[in-house]
């Protein structure tokens, strides 16, 4: 496994989407002392939804889970674009995934693996986190995965 989170990143076949803007009166990444907090990221590429609907209706867990990954993927570009490196990441602190679903859907803690599962890929022990997975009615412009995270950094150097 390579020492660097690029050399990992290469490794695992991965090439980061750009950062998606924020299309409304908020930060895509606050920073407030050693923390960054990312907004929620959908699971967009090239501006568009991978997946649209509601788990447990329109989409399987196993969708739901690459839907989430495609979160985390879209979490580690809005750090890379604030922190300017990856590099700077001590360790995923926390993530909070919001699954669509049907009333009756009880896996959320699944598709939430998604996400996880990729931050433990690319960060190793620094990957793993602290997460909560719920399941909510609905999400914006019918995305079935909605993923926020808290993340410690370095000092710049």
């Amino acid at each position: 496994m390579s020492q660097t989170i690029a050399g990992r990143l290469d490794e695992l076949g991965i090439e980061l989407p750009s950062a998606a803007k924020s299309v409304a009166n908020y930060l895509p990444v606050a920073q407030a002392g050693s923390i960054i907090l990312t907004s929620g990221q959908l699971p967009l590429a090239g501006g568009k939804l991978t997946a649209k609907g509601l788990l447990g209706r329109e989409l399987d867990g196993a969708a739901g889970a690459l839907a989430a990954k495609q979160c985390a993927l879209n979490i580690l570009a809005q750090a890379k674009t604030c922190l300017g490196s990856l590099e700077r990441i001590a360790r995923i602190v926390k993530i909070t995934v919001f699954v669509a679903s049907n009333a009756d859907f009880t896996e959320q803690h699944l598709v939430a693996n998604g996400a996880s599962d990729l931050l433990v890929a690319v960060f190793g022990e620094k990957g793993r986190h602290a997460r909560s997975a719920v399941g909510v009615a609905a999400l914006p412009m019918n995305a079935p995965v909605e993923i926020e995270a808290i993340i410690e950094i370095t000092p710049e150097q």
